[in-house]
């Protein structure tokens, strides 16, 4: 795959990893207005009822039109121990998910203020769970039709989301719900550990 161009999301998804994984480079969109309704602030794990979104409470006015970069997270409700508690419900019993609790826990401990500061330490994350070394560079410039670069800036809209043709893989609750695609990253490191990166690699995505 060529150079890609994504949003830095909350604990990205999977499509969205593949994409990464596989880019020569990664530019990640810095340089845009903020939008409600996507993956910038919400993830989607596999909890015991199935599909379980998790959002960060952000501050925001509609009235006027806010950078990503600026946005700033509400912490008057207790959101971080609220989401660590429900990772810990749907990955506890996942093959995994005490080899990288460690990495993990910091995310939910640590007081975070801006949105995208605290996306950018997701995915170091996540990258550092996968032992992969990621490629990437931050945009100067909003480019509605960007150029020499794969957009995949539409994996960030989960309202507009398309089935992605994602493998089927062992997932904790599958034996309820059957197995769930594209879910949060953290579905798939919990349950595939070490061959989650090797999973990424063999996946294939539309452009």
């Amino acid at each position: 795959m060529t150079d890609i161009l994504v949003h830095p999301t909350y604990f990205p998804s999977i499509a969205q990893c593949v994409a990464m994984v596989q880019a020569k480079k990664v530019w990640l969109e810095v340089c845009d207005n903020y939008q409600k309704q996507t993956y910038r602030n919400r993830m989607t794990i596999y909890g015991a009822q199935g599909k379980m979104p998790l959002t960060v409470p952000v501050i925001y006015s509609q009235k006027n039109r806010q950078l990503y970069k600026d946005i700033c997270i509400s912490n008057d409700e207790h959101w971080q121990d609220l989401h660590w508690k429900s990772i810990q419900s749907a990955y506890s019993s996942s093959p995994f998910f005490e080899f990288y609790a460690h990495d993990l826990l910091p995310l939910f401990q640590d007081k975070a203020t801006h949105l995208m500061d605290f996306n950018f330490k997701c995915l170091d994350t996540v990258m550092a769970c996968l032992q992969h070394d990621l490629a990437f560079e931050t945009t100067t410039t909003f480019e509605l039709q960007p150029q020499f670069k794969t957009d995949y800036r539409h994996l960030v809209d989960h309202r507009k989301e398309n089935d992605h043709p994602i493998k089927t893989y062992v997932q904790v609750f599958d034996d309820k719900h059957g197995f769930i695609p594209n879910l949060s990253i953290l579905d798939l490191i919990c349950n595939e550990g070490p061959n989650a990166l090797l999973y990424l690699e063999r996946q294939q995505l539309p452009n």
